[in-house]
């Protein structure tokens, strides 16, 4: 599965971005995809996943502010992100995982100004 992240950018505090994550390849053996990101210094953290059947998952930093979904007919997952705060600036990482293996996207960078 290859995974190709998009709408990254620079934006003010309070404001608001959509990531969107377009899958390719074999979509069927995928189990879950989810939504990472990098901190400059820190470590690459979970932020939202999103089951097969529709669950979700989200990391504490950011629930109630960002939202999972995903677009099954274009092959496409997104994270919603309103109320960005500086401390949200990081590259964001799409990934998949399926019974074997996972897979990541190449990130897109999200920066927020205060």
């Amino acid at each position: 599965v290859q995974l190709v992240e998009s709408g990254g950018g620079l934006v003010q505090a309070g404001e608001s971005l959509r990531l969107s994550c377009e899958a390719s390849g074999s979509i069927g053996s995928i189990n879950a995809m989810g939504w990472h990101r990098q901190a400059p210094g820190k470590e690459r953290a979970l932020v939202a996943r999103i089951g097969s059947n529709g669950s979700t998952y989200y990391a504490h930093a950011i629930k109630g502010r960002f939202t999972i979904s995903r677009d099954n007919a274009k092959n496409t997952l997104y994270l919603q992100m309103n109320s960005l705060k500086p401390e949200d600036t990081a590259m964001y990482f799409c990934a998949a995982v399926g019974v074997d293996w996972e897979s990541w996207g190449q990130g897109t960078q999200v920066t927020v100004s205060s």
